[in-house]
């Protein structure tokens, strides 16, 4: 479907690829992973020919029709919503409008919303309109860079479920962990220039990179020692006249050796190394909301704020039929770690502003606990920075008394490295910015963080560093995710926004799901009870007919059956021979040896690499045959 062969890119005298390749086949569920700048978009660019590369090839197979949904949208002009994600060669087309708006229902639109402006939504919204478009063309090449950004939880886990069954390849760009280990075949790790290929999703990319990196340091050791006494030979004997031929062929050894010697990637981005300050102790009840009722395009509200989480953003000339809360009682206690859950537009992050006295409700108390201080994040926060100061100086500048060198590893943790932080503020990225601030507030937290969407715009790695930062965290903690692994590492109170009203569990992220999960099978029992099945009555004159009908299924099955079962055997005999291949190569790779003749080693791991993805692909199709063996036997 696609093939990049060889491809060699610079910028400035700094390399960004050098002899890269990489196929993508029909099925394949392809993340491009690697550090921050390491140049995935720049690659997905070339793959478009949107860039040229200095050297190599990018050739798709004859007919692929490619799709592609970047970061950020181009502003809207006076398109409505509809307009957007239905192109005009499908204006008249009922059936392809009818599957738009069931996607774009299920991406959180309302129908009042389709004759919208785009230009009137945030640039989330139309993103999610490019998205609808896209997933109802069913491109053979589907290519995403960073399409959770602009989900809340809930459209993200309907999304990451229609991916699952997309019927085209997928290769994208993301740093969702949960939601590259719910569809990746395989990871593709962009790393020192070059790029290689795992098979599995993320965890299992993770392991077998430390098993690889472990064997090259094992092989780089072996070789240095070869080296070494190779060296201590030549040097002691050089000079000897009776010795000088064999110091001169020790000599040609260590060259030879060199020429094949392993390269060892650069290691992993470097975890926390240090210990935030914490806050001041709060009291047991640090923050309270009572009978708080709040509505948008009220008087008591500025019509100058903005919802985050609602699609349609509501005007003073379209006051809310009826308001968001009423009533409202909230309270958190000290230590607590709540996630806000719930389907879109239910008012998560106005809850989170209502907490942060952002927004002002039209009536109600909110209370502040003894000794509480609270901090909000929000993506707004970015533009707090003084676009002056250099990212240096921008984190020096807190009340805290910190020492330069653990302000400069704090920094490092958010990739902030080298002359990066003597970088102006004003020339950041937008990712760059919200790392910035994140960087702030942790330098000086308060005992109560309130934070919505916090990992937007982070890769993988300050992704971890900020999950290892709020571990050390000793405050209170309420927050709005998308980041399913995020959620999972931090939330010990799921609150569920839903309909103005609250819904509390007491537990982390899995016993929410494993709760909600009870309750939808209850309802479903609840709804079928006392249903009774009945058989159709078989008229006399047709029950020969049925017996031979009968007989006829019981042979098919039968032939059928005997058939699964040869493909069966045939396949556990490939896997079989597979397996012990790859135990071949594994054992070759480790021998010193295998690494003296040159390009062996290279050759090795590319056999290799096949040999992995036959045998996943043969273990795949083992175990769809035993269950259709099993469904044969069952009937």
């Amino acid at each position: 479907m696609l093939t990049v062969a060889g491809l060699s890119k610079s910028f400035g005298g700094r390399e960004l690829f050098d002899d890269v390749s990489l196929n993508v086949m029909a099925g394949d569920r392809i993340a491009i992973t690697g550090p921050n700048g390491a140049g995935k978009s720049t690659l997905i660019k070339i793959i478009l020919g949107q860039e040229e590369p200095d050297g190599g090839s990018v050739s798709f197979i004859r007919g692929t029709r490619v799709g592609y949904l970047p970061q950020e949208s181009e502003p809207a002009g006076n398109e409505t919503v509809m307009e957007v994600a239905v192109p005009h060669q499908h204006e008249h087309d009922g059936q392809f409008i009818a599957k738009v708006k069931q996607i774009l229902a299920s991406l959180g639109f309302k129908q009042t919303d389709h004759d919208r402006p785009a230009k009137e939504m945030s640039g989330g919204w139309i993103m999610r309109a490019h998205l609808a478009r896209l997933l109802a063309e069913e491109p053979d090449l589907l290519m995403l860079d960073e399409p959770t950004n602009h989900l809340d939880l809930e459209t993200l886990i309907w999304f990451q479920d229609y991916l699952k069954y997309y019927p085209g390849a997928i290769l994208m760009i993301s740093h969702d962990r949960e939601f590259l280990n719910s569809l990746c075949t395989h990871i593709a790790e962009l790393r020192s220039a070059k790029i290689m290929r795992y098979t599995g999703n993320y965890d299992e990319y993770l392991v077998q990179r430390a098993a690889m990196e472990a064997t090259l340091i094992a092989t780089a050791k072996a070789q240095q020692r070869d080296i070494d006494r190779l060296q201590l030979f030549a040097d002691r004997f050089g000079a000897k006249a009776s010795k000088a031929s064999q110091a001169q062929s020790k000599r040609k050894q260590i060259e030879r050796i060199k020429e094949d010697m392993v390269q060892i990637p650069d290691g992993p981005e470097s975890t926390m190394g240090f210990r935030f300050p914490q806050p001041q102790r709060s009291g047991q009840r640090v923050i309270t909301l009572e009978k708080i009722s709040f509505g948008y395009g009220t008087a008591a509200t500025p019509a100058a704020h903005a919802v985050e989480d609602e699609s349609a953003q509501p005007t003073p000339d379209h006051p809310p039929v009826k308001l968001l809360y009423e009533n409202l009682d909230f309270e958190v206690e000290r230590d607590q770690r709540i996630v806000l859950v719930g389907p879109n537009g239910a008012g998560k992050s106005t809850l989170l502003k209502l907490l942060a006295e952002v927004l002002k409700p039209i009536s109600g108390v909110h209370k502040l606990g003894h000794n509480t201080k609270f901090g909000y994040f929000a993506q707004h926060r970015a533009a707090m920075l003084n676009p002056n100061h250099t990212v240096f100086q921008e984190a020096m500048d807190t009340p805290q008394r910190i020492t330069e060198q653990a302000i400069r590893t704090v920094l490092g943790s958010f990739l902030f490295r080298g002359d990066d932080i003597y970088k102006p503020v004003k020339v950041l990225s937008g990712g760059e910015k919200s790392r910035l601030a994140l960087v702030k507030l942790l330098l000086d937290p308060p005992n109560l963080l309130l934070m919505d969407e916090p990992t937007t715009h982070l890769d993988l790695a300050s992704v971890d560093a900020l999950i290892v930062a709020l571990k050390q965290y000793q405050g209170t903690l309420v927050f709005i995710s998308h980041d399913v692994h995020f959620i999972r590492a931090l939330s010990t109170h799921v609150v569920r926004v839903e309909a103005g009203t609250l819904k509390h569990f007491g537990g982390g992220y899995q016993y929410y799901l494993d709760k909600t999960a009870q309750s939808a099978r209850a309802a479903l029992t609840s709804s079928s009870f006392g249903s009774v099945v009945t058989r159709p009555v078989v008229p006399p004159a047709d029950r020969k007919e049925q017996k031979r009908l009968e007989a006829a299924q019981r042979q098919a099955r039968s032939g059928k059956k005997s058939e699964i079962q040869k493909r069966i055997a045939a396949l556990e005999k490939e896997i079989a021979d597979l397996e012990a291949k790859e135990r071949d190569y594994a054992a070759e790779l480790e021998k010193p040896e295998t690494y003296h003749s040159g390009g062996r080693a290279t050759q090795i791991n590319r056999e290799l690499v096949h040999v992995s993805d036959r045998l996943e692909a043969a273990n795949a199709e083992w175990e769809k045959a035993g269950a259709e063996l099993a469904g044969l036997d069952a009937e």
